[in-house]
């Protein structure tokens, strides 16, 4: 997740490796771990945009046997392909085909399902390469170091990561531990994971084990601490939860620091690409799918849900308005409580208030939907389309059975049932007549409550 920091421009060439080819059994889902979203996009592709600040030459990600989604997921970069999957520096192994010649540089390797890592962090990274280390490693500090690798420095370098289980007393009191992230000279990488061994009791190479193979070569390692939130790995349900919660904090911060105002930040939801104009006031429990633009000056009241629309300077959204997929609210117009509006454009100034549905329309400036409105799009066969003029006024509880158009001015008695197209500036009435029998109510009543008694008595 990138920071905002001015471009980069890589003194040495830049290349990533993506390993992605883990199954995430303790997620216990079908979909490949890296690809659950966070904000609405996949964990992965967040990374994906993270790298991509870095102006890198190459990008390849690492997948499984099962990789076929990710494969997709992460176009239009290549993957390649670990089988059998024996442990991460074998995963870099099966990289290196996609770097063939590129021998100069730094390769940065990374977990597709470690997403938080900063702009900034990358960056102190490959400074470090260009200060000369042949390899650099993320450490951090956690507030309890647990079972992750610990880091062992002396003399300024870093010379072995450890793991927990091979470490000794002494060694797990150390508090700098493993991170995860790495970048490796580019010349050196093929001989180092050369000199990696599987003989341990998992039988696989550790990338780990690359520090340590450095050190034997006479070559320097240093280490770029982050904080703990940066090198958090998602591996479970929970951790995708407390993820999401890291994510929103980072978006509504964002969304507060650019000018918009939200009522009650921790209630609302945003997505990665949620775009906010200066002045815009959210409220309470709102939620923002993929692909919403608000323009400037923009109201959007409590427990509303907007997704794949835009809306224009001006307007009034909710409370509880629903906007879906190819919903345009134009300047200044009002759609209100309980009103779903979907792939329908709504002209500027105009008004649904309560309680509609527009869906497949087109609705001109100023004109004003009455409660209860409904376009009748869909036939169970084909969505049709239907057409509000500017300044036409639909009456509460009308259906508007598409295809059909009002035209610009024109009246829809309330209760109507249009099937046919309505000119400029004419009333349309299509509802049965009213009939009053005088006395029939009292009848009525006196009928039944002399049925009911007489059923009482038996």
């Amino acid at each position: 997740m990138s920071d905002s920091l001015p471009k980069y421009a890589p003194k040495i060439p830049v290349a990533a490796i993506v390993l992605a080819a883990g199954l995430g059994t303790r997620m216990k889902s079908d979909l490949p771990k890296v690809l659950h979203p966070l904000a609405g996009r996949p964990m992965i592709n967040h990374l994906l945009a993270t790298v991509e600040t870095l102006s890198p030459e190459r990008v390849v990600v690492v997948v499984g046997p099962e990789g076929e989604a990710v494969t997709r997921a992460v176009a239009p970069y290549p993957t390649q392909l670990q089988s059998p999957a024996l442990g991460t520096g074998h995963a870099v192994m099966a990289a290196l085909p996609a770097l063939e010649g590129f021998t100069r540089g730094t390769v940065l390797t990374l977990a597709g399902a470690d997403p938080f890592v900063s702009e900034a962090t990358l960056r102190a990274m490959l400074e470090k390469r260009e200060e000369g280390a042949a390899v650099v490693v993320v450490g951090f500090r956690p507030a309890d170091p647990a079972r992750y690798g610990r880091l062992m420095v002396g003399a300024g370098h870093l010379y072995r990561i450890i793991e927990y289980a091979e470490a000794t007393p002494e060694q797990r009191a150390i508090d700098l531990c493993n991170g995860g992230y790495m970048a490796i000279d580019a010349a050196l990488l093929p001989e180092l994971l050369g000199d990696l061994s599987n003989q341990n009791a998992k039988g696989e190479y550790y990338l780990t084990d690359l520090v340590e193979a450095a050190h034997k070569r006479g070559l320097r390692a240093a280490v770029v601490e982050a904080g703990p939130e940066e090198v958090m790995g998602i591996d479970t349900r929970a951790g995708l939860a407390q993820g999401e919660a890291m994510v929103q904090r980072r978006l509504r911060a964002a969304a507060m620091e650019n000018g918009a105002t939200l009522i009650d930040p921790s209630s609302v939801h945003l997505c990665w690409d949620t775009k906010l104009g200066r002045d815009v006031t959210i409220g309470p429990f709102c939620v923002f799918g993929p692909g919403v633009t608000i323009g400037d000056g923009v109201e959007i009241r409590a427990f509303s849900h907007i997704e794949g629309a835009v809306v224009e300077a001006g307007a009034i959204i909710g409370p509880y308005a629903r906007l879906r997929p190819g919903a345009r609210v134009g300047r200044d117009a009002h759609i209100g409580n309980f009103v779903e509006v979907k792939n329908t454009v709504i002209g500027a100034g105009a008004k649904a208030n309560h309680l509609a549905y527009l869906g497949d329309a087109e609705i001109g400036a100023g004109a004003n939907i009455g409660a209860g409105t409904i376009t009748c799009n869909y036939d169970g066969f084909f969505k049709e389309q239907t057409r509000i003029g500017a300044g036409a006024f639909i009456g509460s509880n009308s259906a508007l059975v598409a295809p059909v158009s009002i035209g610009e001015g024109a009246i829809v008695a309330a209760g109507s049932v249009i099937t046919r197209d309505v000119p400029a500036d004419a009333l349309a009435i299509a509802r049965g007549q009213q009939a009053e029998k005088p006395g029939r109510a009292k009848a009525f009543r006196e009928r039944r409550a002399a049925e009911k008694a007489a059923r009482k008595g038996k």
